[in-house]
Parts: C-alpha cells; structure tokens; sequence
C-alpha cells in the first residue's frame, strides 16, 4: 500500500510550504544529553486512557530521557486541532497520538517530522500494514501503537431474554432487530453509524474501499457499491424504527444500556474498557461475537482505529521521541499495560503474542475476548487507505449521518454528499484527484 503513496507523498508534502513553522519546540526546555550532562525532556500529547501508565513505566527505568505526558481532548473533538495549532505557533510538543485515519491530514500540512533515520531498523517488529499506514513509501511518520479490529459486543441477559442469538449475518441481525422491537417498543438492538469510522469499518467488512491511488491521481469512492449497500441497509433499518441514532459510548447511550433500552453495539477493542468502566454494574452480562457476515460462512471483520505515535515537526529531539515511541509499543509491560487499560490489540508481533491477550475476562462472563479480535484482526482486509482531508470527511459524514437519525436526510444521501465534498475538498488542496 505505501508504495502507491509515493508519487503522491510529493503533492501532500509540498502543502508544509504554506506552514511557518518555529525552530523550537515545547519539547525540549530542560535541554538535551549533550547540554551539560542534563536529561531530555520529550513532552507527550495523547488522549487514549492509559497512556500514562506507560509513561510511567518508561521513567522508572530511563533517568536520561524523561517524557512528560498530558491528556487532551480525542482527535475529533478537538485534540487534532490542538496539536496542529501548537505547530503552527511554534510550541507543539515531540510527540502526538495520531490515528491512521488522519495521519495524511498532518503530513499534508507539513507538521509531522521524517523520523526514517531513527525508525526504519524497527519496521520488522511490526504487523505490516500498520507500518505502512504511518509510512509514506520509505518516509516513517510515525510508530504503529494500535489497531482497531471489529466485532459484535452484546448483553447475554437480554439476548437470552428476548430468545435471541448472536446474528451469523446481516440478515439475521435485522431480524433480531425486529424481534427486539416488536416485544419491547422502547427496546433496540443498536444505534446506527455515528461518524466516517463507524461507515468505514462496515464498507471495510463489505469488501470496499474509499481512497486509492492509479496514474498519479487520488481515487475516491466513498459511494463505492459496498459503501451504498452498507447505507442502505442501516437506512432500512432506520426506516422501520428497528434502531435508534442514540451515539455510541456516550452519557446518553450507556443510560439507555442501563435501562436494558439498547442490546448491542459493533465497535473495535478498545470498546471494551470503556464498556466495563462505565458499567460495572453489568459485569458478567456481556460477550463479544464476531461481526455478522453479508455471506453465510464468511469472517470478514473491519478496522476502527489504531493510532501511531509521530514526532511533531519542531522536535529539538526527534531521535529520542522515537526512541520511546518505540519502546512504548514493543515493550512487553508497556504492551501489557496498554492491553489492559487501554483495550489496544497490539501493532507489535511481539505483543499479540503475550499473555495478556489470551486471557479470561471476568467482566465479559470468563470469555476470552481477544480469541475473537484475533480472529477478526486476521480477516480484516490490508489494502484499505486513508485519505489526506480526513478531518474534513468525518465532519461532513457525522453531520449527514446526524440529519439522516433525525430524520432530516437519509444515510445514502449523506454518502453521496461527503463524496462530493471531498472531491471538492481535495482538489481546493491542489491534489489530483479521479475516480
């Protein structure tokens, strides 16, 4: 996949011109190893739980270089924005938390450092694909932390009271639906999709794509086939009030699972913290199932998320900064910190194979959870690529998905709308784009 970045890593980079851009950093105000024998200090931006704990660990045993950490807001409610302006004033920290998804956006802009020189000897220890979402051809952006594989998260009380299975299809998932609401009208299976991610996990299940490359240009086609059989689908269910636009993972939403009002969700692994956290009451109430399939017999997954950790351009010490965002992602104990305070499934080879994440989950009823994000992980497609306006993508998408919930549009029509968008936006950039 990187290499079919390459012809366009030039077009995206060439935009970091239009950025005035300060020599220093916030990163290095205690001075370097070589500044009178004083440790570096590298600052740390992130906003995933648990971070810290890794940081943490890393300062125990590494007096010379220190990583101070501080928690912000996710990416898409503002962390990214943060992170970018920080750049552009001249006082960005070394290190930032940056999903796949929108790495392109800050190598686009210029405000992310070529770490290859310091990185490139750690490519190996890495799943592939996820060294190639933090690479552009042979330029190293970023180390993978992360991926994001999917599945079915669901309540085995409700599901055995209103006599229902996990769905082995689609098919079988909108029927359970009807099944759910036709006995309790305030009762739902799930919400719809929320943002571009939660769609673009389902159209990477289905088999499409939304970004690409061919003849130096950018393909779009987020309105792919796959994308609009996905659309209207949830738009069916929609339509017959057998699902709810309730968003995921917030207050609203884990009221409503409280009151027994929501079943079920599909979400990535990192779901599962934040479910246990915030209901700890409904311990041993839940499981995990794999992702219903279009086709009977079939276990595509999708990917929702995964992160890397870059270097921000100013960075007074880019080689340390690489340093520990290498050791924080193979590390075996910070690996097992992040499994288990994070909900990550590690990028690392070495860190899907430790023990934690083949182990029992009181929380979910004794069931070993990872043996089915492993197994998701491993028909998640590696061919899916993010492309450089992401942030402008989520924001169309979660304002189309939002009316469609309200009933003000449908999800089809904002598909079709955020592929115009799009285009539209990439081309105001300068980039090429084609179909």
């Amino acid at each position: 996949m990187a290499s079919r970045w390459v012809k366009e890593a030039g077009v995206m980079l060439a935009v970091a011109s239009l950025v005035t851009l300060s020599a220093c950093s916030g990163s290095g105000d205690s001075g370097g190893s070589g500044s009178g024998g004083k440790p570096v200090t590298v600052e740390f931006w992130g906003s995933a739980v648990g971070l810290d704990k890794s940081v943490a660990l890393w300062n125990k045993s590494h007096p010379d270089i220190r990583v101070k950490y501080s928690q912000i807001p996710a990416g898409s409610i503002g962390g990214y924005a943060k992170m970018q302006n920080a750049v552009k004033a001249g006082n960005a920290p070394c290190l930032g938390q940056v999903g796949y998804d929108t790495l392109s956006n800050f190598i686009a802009t210029g405000a992310l450092e070529d770490i290859s020189q310091y990185a490139a000897s750690g490519k190996d220890k890495f799943v592939p694909w996820t060294w190639q979402m933090s690479s552009v051809g042979d330029r190293v952006f970023g180390i993978p932390v992360d991926t994001g594989p999917t599945a079915l998260y669901y309540r085995t009380d409700l599901f055995k009271k209103y006599k229902i299975s996990p769905p082995k299809t689609w098919d079988d998932f909108a029927a359970a639906a009807q099944k759910v609401h036709s006995a309790n009208p305030s009762a739902y299976l799930t919400t719809t999709p929320q943002d571009a991610y939660d769609l673009g996990a389902l159209t990477w299940q289905a088999g499409g794509k939304w970004f690409g490359t061919a003849n130096d240009r950018w393909q779009v086609t987020i309105d792919s086939p796959q994308t609009t059989k996905v659309a209207r689908y949830w738009q069916g269910l929609l339509d017959k009030d057998l699902v709810t636009s309730e968003p995921m993972l917030d207050t609203g939403w884990f009221k409503k699972v409280q009151d027994g009002q929501l079943l079920s969700l599909v979400s990535a692994v990192w779901a599962a913290p934040l479910i246990s956290k915030n209901l700890p009451e409904l311990s041993g109430e839940w499981a995990v199932a794999p992702m219903p399939q279009w086709t009977a017999g079939e276990k595509a997954a999708g990917n929702r998320g995964g992160s890397a950790t870059v270097v921000l351009k100013g960075c007074e010490h880019p080689e340390e900064a690489t340093e520990f965002a290498t050791w924080m992602s193979t590390d075996k104990d910070s690996v097992t910190s992040l499994i288990k305070n994070t909900g990550i499934y590690p990028a690392a080879t070495s860190g899907q194979k430790l023990p934690a994440v083949d182990q029992p989950s009181a929380y979910f009823g004794g069931q070993n959870i990872y043996d089915v994000f492993k197994t998701a992980a491993a028909n998640t497609s590696t061919g899916w690529v993010w492309g450089p306006t992401m942030s402008q993508v989520q924001s169309d998408m979660k304002d189309g998905l939002k009316k469609a919930g309200a009933g003000k549009g449908t999800i089809p029509e904002a598909v079709t709308s955020v592929q115009d968008s799009t285009v539209a936006a990439m081309k105001g950039q300068g980039l090429s784009v084609g179909k």
